[in-house]
């Protein structure tokens, strides 16, 4: 467990900055709706290299 006194340095600034900023991607991207992929719904052509 870390004390106030690792949180009042620079390492425990940027580590508590680091943590809010994966809390909020992590509920930036529960948000997100998931569409397939543009690379997947794109039509292709099958190319065989020699």
């Amino acid at each position: 467990m870390f004390d106030r006194r690792f949180f009042q340095t620079k390492l425990g600034q940027a580590a508590l900055a680091s943590t809010f900023a994966m809390l909020a991607f992590v509920a930036l991207t529960t948000q997100m709706q998931a569409n397939p992929a543009f690379a997947a719904t794109m039509p292709y052509e099958a190319v065989e290299l020699a």
